[in-house]
């Protein structure tokens, strides 16, 4: 049997994922901080996330999708004097109160396609532009991370292995909903002593398959510690679902300390039609989120002030609405972060106005700070990569945002 297709027997009968891993050296000092990334597939509209309310060609370019000023009724929660956050987000504001939450206006990638897949396939490989790159970015982080390697160090949430975590590193795949570690074939131990028998003359194999088992007992080891039962959005769960899947993820992060890195997605955001304004399909939306965001900052628990979560989609929406009341494909979009090891309570990035020339193709928000720009400066003075790390993570990217992100970089 090939390699390959014994870890997807492996997947298919665990419901966990595995690659092989090499070891790091170990770092104490960094081995309780956590990065969680959640990808809004879809491309989710921005410029309703954070909304520009003291721009006038907003609320112009906007007849029924526009969101009012602060203090008026239904109209956004007041960051500053230029942004305001959704109204239906209102339960994450005691996080910006605490310095717990941050974004980054006019964010995106530097690639102007507005295909999904394409898109996808570059914030997910961390390589804009370039189709031919094999890896994700966050499996060629866990490959440079300092500190030990360990079976659940990495953990993709979703059916099916995420394009981030494509590559050599060892990563834990774990599905979806409460039954997502309910017992399998694998779980029986005489088909255990029978594939430790069949792959014991192939180290490779051999090693791969204690990884998966391994994995999976202690994921269903915190699992029970916690109380817990176990298109263009490519299979990612609804927003109406997230909740539950991400207080099941920070509860698995929190009782297992090896846990440093997971990633999760969520779809349904490509509103081009009734996208709705303080109320309706986008509003429901961005509720369920917020209701999972603030689930997965419970779960994590104490864990939360040394974490950091970074939301993100593959572009933003146009400024102008369309003819059946939504938004189409655009460029800059804003990146949520949140995280006690924040220096929150800001609104990031060079910020281009929305005037007529400065918008691209006479859209779209421009796109002023790369998405590598945001994560780069994460990585390193919150996972502690140095210089030689970071540009195998991002190759050929040395860029960094303007400002403090970390509250203690």
């Amino acid at each position: 049997m090939q390699r390959r297709h014994f870890i997807q027997q492996a997947g298919a009968l665990t419901g966990l994922s595995f690659w092989s891993c090499s070891q790091a050296s170990s770092d104490a000092s960094l081995a309780q901080r956590k990065l969680i990334v959640v990808m809004l597939r879809g491309a989710v509209d921005g410029l309703s996330v954070v909304v520009p309310y003291a721009e006038p060609a907003y609320a112009d370019s906007r007849s029924s999708t526009a969101l009012a000023a602060p203090g008026a009724e239904k109209g956004v929660i007041k960051l500053d004097n230029r942004f305001g956050l959704h109204p239906s987000l209102t339960r994450l504001m005691p996080l910006w109160d605490q310095g717990a939450m941050s974004f980054v206006h006019a964010s995106g990638s530097p690639d102007s396609t507005r295909s999904h897949f394409d898109a996808q396939d570059y914030l997910e490989s961390g390589t804009p532009g370039r189709k031919s790159t094999a890896d994700g970015w966050m499996n060629r982080l866990l490959s440079t991370m300092p500190g030990p390697a360990a079976p659940t160090r990495a953990l993709s949430m979703g059916a099916t292995p995420q394009r981030i975590f494509a590559g050599a590193a060892t990563v834990a795949n774990l599905g979806l909903g409460p039954r997502a570690l309910d017992a399998k074939v694998i779980d029986e131990p005489r088909m255990q002593a029978a594939l430790e028998k069949l792959y014991a003359q192939d180290g490779n194999m051999a090693r791969t398959y204690k990884t998966t088992t391994e994995g999976r007992s202690e994921m269903k080891r915190s699992m029970a510690n916690g109380a817990m039962d176990a298109g263009a959005d490519k299979g990612a769960a609804s927003a109406s679902s997230f909740a539950t899947d991400a207080r099941r993820l920070g509860h698995l992060i929190s009782k297992d300390p090896q846990t440093q890195l997971a990633f999760t997605s969520v779809g349904g955001w490509d509103t081009h039609v009734n996208q709705g304004g303080a109320v309706g399909q986008l509003a429901n939306r961005l509720a369920s989120l917020g209701e999972g965001l603030e689930a997965l900052a419970q779960g994590l628990g104490d864990s939360m002030k040394d974490s950091v979560i970074v939301v993100l989609s593959e572009f933003g929406r146009t400024l102008r609405q369309n003819g059946t009341g939504g938004t189409d494909h655009g460029r800059g979009n804003v990146i949520w972060l949140l995280g006690g090891a924040l220096a929150g309570g800001q609104v990031f990035g060079d910020w281009p106005g929305l005037d007529a020339s400065a918008l691209v193709d006479g859209r779209d928000l421009a796109v002023t700070t790369d998405f590598r720009a945001v994560l780069r400066p994460l990585l390193q003075g919150h996972l502690g990569l140095g210089e030689a790390a970071l540009a195998q993570v991002f190759p050929d990217f040395s860029g960094a945002l303007k400002g403090k992100l970390l509250r203690n970089a």
